[in-house]
């Protein structure tokens, strides 16, 4: 686990998580589908990139004990938190849900027995202006009120060349409220609400290559311009709306045993328009609207004794996740197609990790959970004539085809259970030296494509075959590592070494369907099972306090992680690609070297400490998408040059801060 506290964030001026990234190891947390909010995560090789209804991220994001089933919304400006978490490695033993490849965790502050209030205003270029507003009191001796508003803004980074509006502006307004309630030492009770509104302008591409004909658009000069034409969905401007209400209990019953339950409710509607094209012309396009709710309960029991210590409880959540949208494809004179997923979530767990003292020396931690993912899915997919979008997204005279996808939920249904284990052991060896071993596992459930495409022939052996969905992923890691510390805890240490079995990856895709004349007419989804894949890896983290006054920290991760088995068809035959893949999201290398120099300033009539901070951090080449050197398959022979174009190079960045603070604080 990697923690860092909310004051360590405010004092590097990092505006949301995705910084964090940056001395985080193999972790890649960045904004997706256009939008400030909308976040893809990964750790350690394991993510998922596409918000489509249907697919479930393998990096659990978790706002105070609540998961966000979904990623629209879930990339939040940091502003009143005690702390953020990140767990690497598969969760599922310790709390909320099962998560493949770890967890992210939002833990905001409790609110403070007197009355507060704080202002936080910031400036900058690209017109930036930033305002946060938080504040608390007391209403009695028991129970407390605070609030936190916030808004984020600043205009484009680029242009775009045709209307002129700006490219990359941010546009963000946030508010969370909680009452808490504390009669007792022995019960804390919270009842907080939030909500984030996104009107920033979509962020359009930068095409890397000139567009077709008759246009022949040579790429713009500045890298954050565009020439895109998609601004609404249904006359509506971009926007993403989030929000959710949740209850924590936490009591006492002894001084060893204490209970917590959670109980959450949360929700969020996206307009989308995704330019794909980046053109002032309709090549291809793809407005969409996103809706998803969801509600939870967790109890927790947590134990700690002399000797035994632990937690164990259950977990249910049922969510729906909806969308509906059209790519507008300018090929055969012109095509809308047109899909609409709603899939339903159940899913219930009982989980419990316990650890116990072997003597001064050793410890044994053994854990476990069992799961039962429950799928239902709607799948709707129909083509439309013309570029001017089918009935439901804004043309009701739209001319269509016959349905190539029309199933309901009671044709796609999927319930899949799995017990997954924890055992680690742990070795004291010296006062200041733990050596540790573990073994865990993890499972996300089957899914169904949600841009399936059955080509109208419902009965056809490969649709029964798509309607079965795709297999469960399922992780196992061995990891081994060292926490030290040095100097009497001057300098401290952690190492670990991971070995992980990734099997039947889920890895969704799209493709163009030809017609016997070979004339595109439409797209369908590409959802495989690669059957094996292997992901290694070493990690570093280091903590230096040099003096007093200077304190140094590093970071050092490599990972190797490679496709041993994904069989793709290709007419007849299956091709094993798996030479021809990369993960994406996933640098080999990372590094983080950091400092700071603490001095004692008075300013403003106040003593204080000024601390100069600075910051170098690299990761190396990124892959966007896991296909990038193919070959053997014809229909993908054509794309090798575009694969390419979409690696990410490796790149440094560096930072530098000043920053006051006084010892009244």
């Amino acid at each position: 686990v990697t923690a860092i506290s909310g004051a360590a964030l405010e004092k590097a001026g990092i505006p949301d998580i995705t910084a964090l990234s940056d001395f985080t190891p193999n972790t890649t947390l960045k904004t997706s589908r256009a939008t400030n909010t909308t976040l893809t995560a990964f750790i350690r090789g394991i993510g998922q990139q596409d918000p489509v209804a249907g697919y479930e991220q393998g990096v659990g994001i978790y706002l105070d004990d609540v998961y966000l089933a979904r990623p629209q919304g879930a990339l939040s400006d940091i502003y009143d938190l005690e702390r953020i978490e990140v767990l690497r490695g598969p969760q599922g033993t310790l709390f909320g849900r099962n998560t493949i490849g770890g967890a992210v965790k939002y833990v905001t502050r409790k609110l403070a027995t007197k009355t507060e209030l704080s202002l936080k205003g910031t400036v900058g270029n690209y017109n930036e202006r930033d305002l946060l507003v938080k504040g608390s009191t007391p209403l009695s001796d028991s129970i407390r009120v605070g609030a936190a508003l916030a808004a984020f803004k600043h205009d484009g980074f680029g242009t775009n060349a045709v209307n002129g509006r700006d490219n990359y502006n941010k546009d963000v307004k946030a508010g969370r409220v909680s009452f808490e309630f504390t009669p007792n030492s022995d019960l804390f009770v919270r009842l907080a609400a939030d909500r984030t509104v996104d009107d920033s302008l979509p962020r359009q591409g930068y095409r890397l290559t000139a567009g077709p004909a008759p246009g022949n658009e040579a790429p713009l000069a500045g890298k954050y311009d565009t020439r895109s034409n998609l601004y609404t969905v249904l006359g509506h401007e971009q926007q993403v709306k989030s929000g959710g209400e949740s209850l924590l209990i936490d009591y006492a019953i002894t001084p060893e045993l204490s209970v917590k339950s959670i109980t959450a409710h949360r929700s969020d509607k996206s307009y989308a328009p995704i330019d794909f094209d980046s053109l002032n012309t309709p090549l291809f396009e793809a407005p969409a609207i996103y809706k998803n709710k969801q509600q939870s309960q967790e109890v927790q029991f947590t134990y700690n004794g002399a000797q035994w210590q632990g937690v164990g409880g259950v977990y249910y959540m049922k969510a729906n996740a909806f969308n509906e949208f059209d790519v507008l494809y300018n090929a055969a004179g012109g095509l809308s197609l047109y899909t609409r997923d709603d899939i339903d979530t159940k899913t219930w767990a009982a989980f419990a990790d316990l650890s116990y003292s072997l003597s001064k020396q050793l410890s044994l931690n053994v854990g476990g959970r069992y799961t039962s993912d429950k799928r239902e899915a709607a799948i709707y997919k129909r083509t439309y004539l013309g570029l001017t979008g089918s009935p439901t997204l804004g043309n009701p005279a739209a001319v269509g085809l016959a349905a190539n996808t029309d199933l309901g939920k009671g044709d796609l249904s999927r319930t899949d259970n799995k017990f997954t284990p924890k055992i680690g052991l742990g070795w004291k060896f010296a006062p200041e030296h733990n050596l540790y071993g573990s073994y865990s596992e993890g499972f996300k459930g089957g899914m169904f494509d949600p841009r399936m495409d059955l080509g109208g022939a419902p009965t056809s052996a490969l649709s029964l075959e798509k309607r079965k969905g795709v297999e469960p992923e399922e992780v196992k890691t061995v990891e081994l590592g060292l926490k030290s510390a040095f100097n009497g805890g001057r300098v401290q240490t952690n190492a670990a070494a991971f070995f992980t079995q990734y099997d039947n990856v889920q890895i969704p895709g799209s493709i163009p369907t030809f017609n016997a004349a070979g004339v595109v007419t439409g797209f369908a989804g590409t959802l495989t099972n690669a059957a094996k894949a292997r992901i290694q890896g070493l990690e570093l983290e280091a903590l230096a306090r040099v003096t007093d006054a200077f304190t140094l920290s590093g970071m050092l991760s490599f990972i190797d992680a490679k496709y041993k088995e994904w069989n793709v068809a290709n007419g007849t035959a299956l091709v094993n690609i798996a030479s021809q893949a990369e993960f994406q999201n996933t640098p080999k290398r990372s590094a983080n070297l950091s400092g700071t120099y603490d001095w004692p300033l008075t300013a403003f009539g106040k003593a204080g400490t000024l601390s100069l901070s600075s910051s170098l951090s690299y990761k190396s080449k990124v892959y966007q998408t896991e296909i990038v050197r193919p070959t053997g398959v014809a229909a993908l022979d054509a794309n090798v040059p575009q694969f390419e174009m979409l690696t990410q190079a490796g790149y440094s960045v560096w930072d530098a801060g000043l920053v006051w603070t006084s010892t009244d604080r």
